[in-house]
């Protein structure tokens, strides 16, 4: 329920928006308890609707550490609950609510702690699982981690060469300025990055030429990281098309099985199933709407269960066909491993009224049996089997 949830959960979904409505009224009431007249007038009930909504993300909290086992399936309950502990997300929870509390139990740390409370605005990033959108911005981040710490290293040493130059062209003529090197350096941020506070600035002709120099080569450098994470989005959203073009890498198709009290699945649960690593159950209809195929699932009786496997690409020249044993039928009450049968040919199911049977070699066959085979040879009363819903 606390993860972002499926469209048709009306639960989940519901906290969806609860989640995010109480992210976006505390920040609202945090930009405006700023304000001293609204204070003077609202300050009450800002107070509380502000309690209201650190108290819900505590709560929040609470249930994400609780539940941590069921988003890190592979790890024990005290590894998965580490590893939320200490992810992005988790630290931010924390600090979206415990600021508000510490002054409690700590009361002459009230203002240190009232800085910490700014930390709420991060679970913002929450907002990343609601929108791909602003989801393709932090992988395209991600994926660019090293590009553009690299561009961002360059950065650093072209100011700190910059800084180290300035200091020595300008600190005679203005000592009071460039004292040192860390005044060099407020100068060479502002120069290279294009801000150009004007409050630091050359006035001798090598300096002013060394300025001219360095404002070039900050136009060019500051352009490095925004090539990068440009060239990150077209790949991006390239990868994305492509995906959307080609949604699957083999063709699927798909069968419908009705349970009803006899089926061995009735009663069972979606992960009871035992299904082929190769057979996914894309849905279960049940009187008319569409389930999700969950493990804790519960099939009943007239469900629908629509399976999905990779389609059979007959590269090997090899056809199913069905064989119904008539009276006259050499195969009538022969076992099979007595059939005259070559190696191309497999039986793979025998059924005899509404039975299903697994063909082991002591097995004798009987009238009426239906037979399904895969052969490349031609059979007399064979027939090939039509690839249908049943």
């Amino acid at each position: 329920m606390i993860e972002v949830g499926y469209v048709e959960d009306a639960i989940g979904r519901g906290y969806d928006f609860l989640n995010l409505g109480a992210i976006i009224v505390n920040l609202t009431v945090s930009i405006m308890m700023t304000f001293d007249e609204l204070m003077a007038v609202y300050g009450p009930v800002l107070k509380v609707i502000e309690a209201i909504t650190v108290a819900f993300f505590a709560i929040d909290y609470v249930l994400r550490v609780w539940t941590a086992p069921e988003l890190y399936l592979n790890h024990s309950r005290f590894r998965a609950t580490l590893r939320y502990l200490f992810s992005f997300n988790g630290i931010v929870d924390l600090l979206s609510f415990l600021p508000y509390y510490l002054p409690v139990f700590f009361p002459a740390g009230a203002v240190a702690f009232r800085m910490f409370r700014v930390m709420r605005i991060f679970r913002l990033f929450r907002l990343n699982a609601y929108y791909d959108s602003l989801n393709v911005i932090t992988e395209v981040i991600v994926s660019k981690g090293r590009q553009l710490l690299s561009s961002i290293f360059v950065i650093l040493a072209m100011m700190l060469a910059s800084s180290l130059c300035m200091y020595s062209l300008e600190h005679q003529a203005q000592p009071e300025v460039f004292d040192n090197a860390f005044s060099g350096i407020w100068w060479a941020a502002n120069t290279l990055l294009t801000v150009g506070y004007g409050d630091i600035y050359p006035v001798t002709p090598a300096g002013r030429v060394m300025g001219v120099i360095i404002a070039f080569l900050g136009v060019g450098v500051v352009a490095i990281p925004t090539g990068i994470i440009s060239a990150g989005f077209v790949e991006q959203y390239t990868r994305l098309k492509k995906i959307g073009d080609n949604p699957n890498e083999s063709e699927l198709r798909f069968i419908k099985v009705t349970i009803d009290p006899d089926d061995p699945w009735y009663g069972k649960k979606i992960s009871e199933l035992k299904l082929s690593t190769d057979i996914l159950v894309a849905t279960v209809l049940r009187e008319g709407k569409s389930l999700v195929p969950r493990g804790d699932l519960l099939l009943k009786q007239g469900d629908v269960l629509v399976l999905a496997a990779e389609h059979f690409h007959d590269d090997s020249n090899i056809t199913l066909k069905e064989v119904v044993l008539k009276k006259n039928n050499p195969w009538v009450g022969v076992r099979i491993r007595d059939l005259a049968i070559s190696r191309m040919t497999y039986i793979i199911s025998v059924k005899r009224g509404r039975e299903l049977m697994i063909p082991r070699g002591e097995m004798i066959l009987q009238e009426n049996d239906r037979l399904l085979l895969y052969t490349k040879e031609h059979l007399p009363d064979a027939h090939p089997v039509a690839m249908r819903q049943s």
